[in-house]
This record gives structure tokens, sequence and C-alpha cells, in this order.
């Protein structure tokens, strides 16, 4: 394998710190294993830094806004130079909720009913509209943020309070409140590689519950599924890694509900932290964190 790997990560999302733990853990295995490094951040400096490096491989490292909307993967498709995870497409597919959400109901996977806001309604209007699309609770989300950032439950009677928190976004998503167990799924370029299943203290798997390790989310592996059902969740994150175009390792989020699962996301570049999830999926199924790491770089193309 080539051995010269640029790892970006850093950037200027609400994921900054996410993304310097994953960079810094990367940049850590692949130095232990005789790989030349370089952390970069995604600045001014980027198109410099790349020219007098020379990498042979470019591992992206960044984590939500201008990491995996396809932005910074269409500045790097200028290089001509190998890059981990989804194109610049498939990674605006994902990131954007609504058009993921558009792509999985012409699939026929199953997604939480939502709609879409604009802070343009009356409140006694948006009251009216949820009653009649999907009902209270709801889940209130950005349209393009990971990692559960400003991801809230609403009852009718906080709601206005929590939709302040979002009034920085121009449209948001508003989507129906899907109770029952947490499953993640992670998919290997075409590997059905694994579930885990999530079991936060909190009142659901947030920001918090992913990140600070005082949370105490259990975590449950192997997802306790009977083979069919086990089978069915696999194909769905399958189908959904594929009609969305992805490339490399994707992590998908289901909720597990009165024998059902429904799709709450994909996501193209899941973290690769202590406190990640690919990572303990694949240890599970016994690829160690190195030989996920050379496989996600062996997987790197500079198609779109």
């Amino acid at each position: 394998m080539k051995n010269k790997i640029l790892i970006l990560s850093g950037g200027i999302s609400k994921e900054r710190l996410i993304s310097l733990d994953t960079g810094k853990q990367v940049a850590k295995e692949l130095k232990k294993n005789k790989f030349k490094i370089r952390i970069c951040e995604p600045d001014q400096n980027l198109s410099k830094n790349i020219i007098k490096f020379k990498p042979d491989i470019i591992f992206n490292a960044l984590h939500g806004q201008y990491g995996e909307d396809g932005y910074i993967q269409s500045i790097l498709e200028r290089f001509k130079i190998p890059y981990t995870h989804s194109g610049v497409i498939a990674s605006a597919k994902a990131m954007d909720k609504e058009i993921s959400k558009k792509i999985f109901i012409s699939q026929k996977i199953k997604t939480p009913k939502y709609l879409t806001y604009s802070f343009d309604k009356k409140n006694s209007d948006l009251i009216k509209l949820i009653k009649r699309k999907l009902n209270f609770p709801v889940v209130i989300k950005p349209l393009n943020e990971g990692s559960s950032v400003n991801v809230y439950i609403c009852t009718k009677n906080n709601l206005f309070k929590k939709l302040r928190l979002l009034e920085s976004y121009k449209k948001i998503l508003i989507e129906e409140f899907i109770g029952g167990r947490e499953i993640q799924v992670a998919i290997m370029g075409k590997i059905k590689l694994g579930a885990i299943e999530l079991k936060p203290k909190r009142k659901f798997y947030d920001y918090e519950a992913k990140y600070n390790p005082k949370a105490n989310t259990k975590h449950i592996i192997p997802v306790k599924l009977d083979k069919k059902k086990f089978d069915e969740l696999m194909n769905i994150a399958l189908k959904a890694h594929t009609v969305i175009g992805c490339r490399g390792v994707t992590r998908s989020d289901f909720k597990y509900y009165r024998n059902k699962f429904y799709l709450l996301e994909i996501n193209t570049q899941p973290g690769m932290t202590k406190l990640s999830l690919v990572p303990e999926i694949a240890a599970y199924n016994k690829i160690n964190f190195i030989s996920l790491i050379k496989w996600i770089l062996n997987d790197a193309s500079t198609s779109r």
C-alpha cells in the first residue's frame, strides 16, 4: 500500500472536536504502522499543504457541514488524489435529511414521517399541521448536521421553546417520534459488517450520549434479533448505502418499533474515536482498528 497519508480533520462545523479526535486516533494508528502522516485543517492552506506533502491518499476525517456534505469532496476532486469515504454527490444526498428521506421513501425503505419548516408559520398553524400530519411528540433537527447536533424531542408544550434554539437554520426537519430500540448498522463497501444496539440513559442517543463517556450508554453486541429480522435489517442498510451511491464505510441509524425497522439517516463518514460504533462493530467481527483503516484507505477513490 502507498504510505503517505494526509489526514483532513478539524474544520468549522459543530462537530469539529469529534473530527479532531477521529483524525488523532487514525494518525496514531497509522504512525504505529510506519505510515508517513500529516494532519491538515481544511483551511486556506489546504492546497499548499497537499502540493507540498504530495500524499498518496487523503483520509477525510472531517464530520458535519463542509466535511461530509460534498463541499470538501468537490475541492479534493481537483487534485486527482484518491480520498476516503463517499464522493461529492452521495455525500450531498446523505447529509441533506430531506433529500435522503425522499430517496428512502422512493425505494420503499421505511423512515419516520416528516415535514420541513422554515419558521414561516403562525404557532397555531404549525400545531394544527403537526397534529394532522405527524402528531406529538415530534423530533426537530437541522437538515444538515450530524452527531445529533441540535436534535430535540418536543411535545406540544415545549415545541416553540425548542424551535427558538434552531432559528439560525433556514430550514429544519420536523419528524414523527418513533419509540423502540436504537440500532446502528455498519456497511463496508458491499459487506454487511454488523450491528450494535444502544441503550442510552438519556431520552435518546443524542450528542451527549454519543460522546460523553459519563453518559453510560449501554452497547449491546450482538443485537438480540432472530436471524430473519437481523438479515432484514442488514439488507435495508446495504440497500440505503447503495441507493444513495455511497462508498467506503457507512453507518445507518435505525429505530426498531413494533416489529418494523425505521431508517433515520445514513452517515457517510462515521467517527473513528474511542467511543465510535463502527470500530466497535468491526472489532466484534474480528477486524481490528488498523485493518479497518487500511481497508478504508484501499477503498479511496477520486470518482464522484
